[in-house]
């Protein structure tokens, strides 16, 4: 258990007087948000987010790019034609280095015919055993800001590690079928379907808060799921939000400083494709950590106001505490 010098929350810290304490954050004292937020920003360093941010992005290529490959398989199945329409959509927004790479993965599923199906059936089991290491990677940052451990053992600690990484490729999937499915491609569907160009006009525009939506419920579900804290789910949390929020305006403040400022592609050349997309990857994950982080002291507020003594921890109900207990202790 971290043992740092207690952590002393912006809304009365630990009076330590008896008191109910608030069902939920959002009924803290008005006036508590400021000091939550100040006191989020200093755990921001305490907890070595940035670090966290770097070990989430490093699983997170690892998961990326198998799935990636198993995505452009499938693609290789298709006909032709929309084979060469989604490729070019998913190059669209590919790294420079790596567009050929996929172009090629095409070709050649193509060229297979039935062959390719072991190969990614295969592509797909790699892909979710390796965006599998990335939520666990989560849940033990999750464990980090919460200041807890993880006490659920491996049989239950697997399965919902599991149930976070199908969800959440089920929705990122989703996501990327709305980034796919655009311009010509999305004027062609449109036209199988039967569907005319005022059709097509509002997918191009409704189909960008409907993501954002579905980003928000993916953080919404890794701030709930992973962390070792018993606690009920929300749609929306103030946490959530605020990483929603932080991700938007730092991934468009990271954009217009590549485009009107930086010189990665004179430092990089080709790499630099990849190197902003690792930084932009860096990023998010902090965007999602400072949310989670700013929930975890929320909680602690919380605690406090119901005379959870200052400094002590857990400040949260653990979901489990079995791998916490020392051995031969009997059960609490």
């Amino acid at each position: 258990m971290d043992q740092r010098e207690p952590k002393h929350s912006g809304a009365t810290a630990g009076a330590g007087g008896a008191g109910k304490a608030p069902e939920k954050p959002s009924d803290l004292p008005a006036g508590s948000s400021r000091g939550i937020l100040k006191r989020t920003l200093k755990e921001y360093k305490a907890d070595n987010l940035a670090d966290l941010a770097a070990a989430l992005t490093y699983y997170a290529i690892l998961a990326i790019f198998p799935a990636l490959l198993a995505l452009v398989s499938i693609v290789g199945l298709l006909s032709k034609p929309t084979a060469k329409s989604l490729t070019d959509n998913i190059t669209s927004v590919a790294p420079g280095a790596v567009r050929s790479i996929l172009t090629d993965i095409v070709t050649q599923v193509q060229a297979g015919g039935n062959k390719a199906l072991i190969p990614l059936i295969i592509g797909v089991v790699v892909a979710l055993w390796s965006a599998s290491g990335y939520v666990a990677a989560f849940m033990r940052a999750g464990n980090t800001v919460y200041d807890i451990g993880e006490g659920r053992p491996a049989w239950k600690a697997l399965p919902v590690r599991f149930a976070i990484t199908v969800f959440i490729v089920v929705v990122l999937a989703a996501i990327s079928v709305g980034i796919v499915f655009t311009g010509s491609l999305a004027r062609r569907t449109g036209s199988v379907l039967g569907l005319g160009d005022t059709a097509v006009t509002v997918w191009n525009y409704a189909k960008w808060p409907v993501m954002v939506i579905l980003f928000a419920l993916v953080v919404a579900v890794l701030h709930w799921a992973a962390p070792n804290v018993r606690h009920g789910f929300a749609w929306i949390t103030r946490g959530s939000l605020l990483s929603v929020v932080i991700w938007i305006v730092a991934s468009a403040l990271f954009a217009l400083y590549v485009a009107n400022f930086s010189s990665y592609n004179k430092t990089y050349g080709a790499f630099a494709g990849i190197i902003i997309f690792l930084i932009w990857l860096w990023i998010s994950n902090i965007a999602l950590l400072l949310g989670l982080e700013y929930s975890a002291e929320s909680e602690r507020a919380r605690a406090y106001e119901g005379g959870h003594p200052a400094g002590k921890e857990p400040y949260v109900e653990p979901r489990d505490t079995r791998k916490l207990r020392p051995p031969g202790a009997p059960p609490s």
